[in-house]
């Protein structure tokens, strides 16, 4: 989560709002992102989205089965349907988002019993830094 931060950071150097993601896989960092929804004009630019394009590449596959997803904040409904159709077998995140969460807050996509696949979950890891990144972000965009 540590390494999802430094992304997040860098998200938030850019004017970015300040989401890192890093996908692991047999214990090696595959891919990592953040945010670049602004950079690169494209509402599909979320830290999560690239990290598993980027992973997708580099493994060859679009099955990303045994992997896990660390991302600063809790993904939201297109994220997570990502999540569920590239296999990927586990999620760790830092904090809530209650306004659009996919994952616990809003709806609970990973873990619905009428979906093909399940993503297990552990949510709350470093998610006092992770909320108070974006507070920080946010605060000083008003």
């Amino acid at each position: 989560m540590r390494l999802a931060l430094k992304e997040a950071g860098l998200a938030f150097q850019m004017g970015e709002v300040p989401v890192g993601a890093i996908l692991v896989k047999d214990g090696e960092v595959v891919s990592s992102s953040h945010n670049l929804r602004e950079t690169l004009k494209d509402p599909s630019a979320h830290a999560e989205i690239l990290a598993l394009r980027d992973a997708t590449k580099i493994s060859d596959s679009w099955r990303l089965s045994g992997a896990t997803l660390y991302v600063t904040k809790e993904p939201c409904i297109m994220c997570a349907g990502a999540l569920v159709n590239s296999r990927v077998a586990r999620l760790v995140y830092g904090c809530r988002d209650e306004k659009a969460g996919g994952v616990d807050s809003l709806y609970r996509i990973l873990s619905d019993g009428r979906l093909n696949h399940r993503v297990e979950v552990v949510s709350g890891v470093l998610g006092d830094e992770c909320a108070a990144l974006l507070r920080q972000f946010f605060r000083e965009r008003r």
